[in-house]
């Protein structure tokens, strides 16, 4: 059975206490939590331009308890004790690993076979994927066998996921932990919006990217969310409506400004924050 919107830790300021919450909207929040049970967290590629160490030090000031990890911070051949002192850092500030990637996956069973053991070693539930067609037969047979998760991700204009109806079409069928990552920023840019890409997969949306654009068109220039055409508000009203899980993975992820990018995402965290408190 799937639960909704999970356990989520405070704060650091309010300690390691929790707060267990059911399906949006229905429960009482505490005021230490300004996301109100939500899975809010980043996308490491974020912070690319930093080491693991400090980008993990960079999202702790942000004051955020959910990341979803690229390559770079942690490897998917990572050893055991590489991912053991990786996480103990984590676990020291508070954050937990919500998903990983973007994983390109193939018609290669043993390969596709290695980012789930890496998965389950990792201790987290949500692969993003860019799997080829290929692949489905080999993916299907290993989120029932590990129970974790492939969110297909929309790499933008001209990309095999790019429309809404490319992402529908292959999850058609497919086994119920395949499902999609909707990458706003990526949906805008192909003039689409993702507040009906939410609304029409609904169950299968296991993960978001959220950023903005103020392009729609084939180059990409992110802004601070609400400066450009995602609908904030609307986004998260949507979540609410489809009963998004608790123990999903939503992730800001900022890629204008690598190299100094702290200022902007904290003003998204802000604008997210306050688009929860107006659906709550």
């Amino acid at each position: 059975m799937q639960t909704r919107f999970g356990t989520r830790r405070h704060f650091l300021a309010a300690g390691a206490a929790a707060v267990a919450c059911g399906y949006l909207g229905g429960d009482r929040v505490t005021a230490a939590d300004p996301f109100q049970g939500w899975p809010i967290g980043v996308q490491s590629y974020s912070l690319r331009e930093f080491s693991a160490e400090d980008a993990i030090r960079h999202m702790q000031g942000l004051g955020i308890h959910y990341v979803e990890l690229f390559g770079k911070h942690l490897a998917v051949d990572a050893t055991d004790d590489q991912i053991s002192a990786f996480k103990k850092l984590l676990d020291t500030a508070q954050i937990k690993i919500s998903a990983h990637g973007v994983s390109g996956f193939t018609k290669d069973h043993a390969a596709n076979q290695k980012l789930f053991e890496f998965a389950k070693r990792a201790g987290f539930n949500t692969i993003t994927a860019d799997p080829a067609p290929d692949s489905f037969s080999s993916l299907e047979k290993l989120v029932d066998q590990y129970k974790i998760r492939i969110a297909i991700h929309n790499h933008g204009p001209n990309h095999r996921y790019d429309k809404l109806d490319q992402v529908a079409g292959a999850l058609e069928g497919k086994h119920p932990l395949i499902g999609a990552c909707v990458d706003t920023g990526h949906v805008i840019r192909t003039r689409q919006d993702p507040v009906q890409w939410v609304r029409t997969l609904k169950s299968r949306v296991w993960a978001l990217h959220i950023k903005d654009d103020i392009k729609q068109d084939g180059g990409s220039q992110n802004v601070v969310l609400g400066k450009g055409h995602l609908d904030v508000v609307g986004l998260f009203r949507a979540l609410k409506d489809i009963q998004f899980p608790r123990d999903g993975s939503i992730s800001l992820e900022y890629e204008a400004n690598p190299q100094n990018p702290l200022e902007e995402m904290r003003a998204c965290l802000d604008v997210t924050r306050d688009a929860i408190a107006k659906v709550a």
